[in-house]
């Protein structure tokens, strides 16, 4: 669980209310209850995070950081991080509301990461993999050029290890802070996916919530098997920007996971306690 969503305070029930103080707000601390964004159920937050962040009423996926899904997803000591202090720079000078320097001094303290991508080398269930996380707190994960270079050198290892390359993809898209630098990415990662296919190797992309933008117009949707998480938002324009183009009600749930699935984009939809054994089957019956 992200820092930002830690600190947010949880909305109030009637549990908390106390009923011998004229009903007057008892002392509970701040942050023990969370409010489902799909049932509206309050969850006692402990019970969602050992469910591996997902609402047991009705299994909806809450976005997590980088690092819980490296820790969910690779067998317990087995992860071995790269190129950990490789971080942006501000090549163009570019500044919107802030400078984009300042911005990226205060998303690395914020997030204690360089850069919007956790990899290295791990095990699953004891397959030996290369993994590429994208962690969304860090600038919604937006695709820069540290992330498309780190995506590239890990694809690169995959091919030089003879490896499965497995990413799990959540951005915003590319980083407009960087220009073209960022779209830049999109081929360069696309062609190292190329030189991967061409020797042979294993690629796996999983989709969570959300995945947009540039990420979707180039590697996330090259997977050699495309999974995805439950009701993941997948989509290069969203769906109110595609709504006020075409003038017309748009089916529904468009641009979620099983719409994708069930349009060829998606080989399979997989629940987040599942994903473990579904990498691991896919390896096997690759053979690698």
């Amino acid at each position: 669980m992200s820092e930002a969503t830690q600190k947010k305070a949880p909305a109030r029930t009637w549990a908390d209310l106390d009923p011998e103080d004229g009903g007057k707000k008892s002392d509970v601390p701040d942050g023990l209850w969370l409010k489902c964004p799909a049932c509206a159920a309050m969850l006692y937050r402990k019970t969602v995070e050992e469910n591996l962040n997902v609402c047991p009423d009705c299994q909806h996926h809450f976005r997590i950081a980088g690092d819980e899904r490296v820790e969910q997803l690779v067998d317990t000591g087995s992860f071995e991080p790269l190129w950990e202090n490789l971080g942006p720079l501000d090549t163009l000078k570019f500044v919107d509301r802030i400078p984009y320097a300042d911005r990226i001094l205060a998303e690395q303290k914020k997030t204690g990461c360089k850069d919007a991508l956790l990899c290295g080398r791990a095990f699953i269930k004891g397959r030996g993999v290369v993994l590429a996380v994208m962690d969304n707190r860090f600038m919604m994960a937006s695709m820069g050029s540290v992330v498309g270079e780190k995506i590239t050198r890990c694809i690169e290892l995959a091919t030089k290890e003879n490896r499965p390359f497995i990413i799990i993809n959540a951005s915003g898209g590319a980083r407009m802070q960087e220009s073209a630098l960022s779209l830049a990415q999109m081929a360069k990662t696309s062609a190292a996916l190329a030189r991967l296919d061409d020797a042979g190797g294993l690629f796996i992309s999983v989709l969570t919530d959300p995945t947009t933008g540039g990420v979707t117009a180039s590697f996330a949707m090259l997977g050699d098997i495309i999974l995805a998480e439950p009701k993941a938002l997948v989509c290069f324009a969203g769906p109110r920007v595609i709504a006020n183009t075409v003038r017309q009600e748009l089916p529904e749930g468009f641009q979620r996971s099983e719409f994708l699935q069930e349009k060829g984009f998606v080989d399979r939809v997989v629940a987040r306690k599942e994903l473990r054994n579904e990498i691991a089957r896919i390896i096997d019956f690759a053979g690698k």
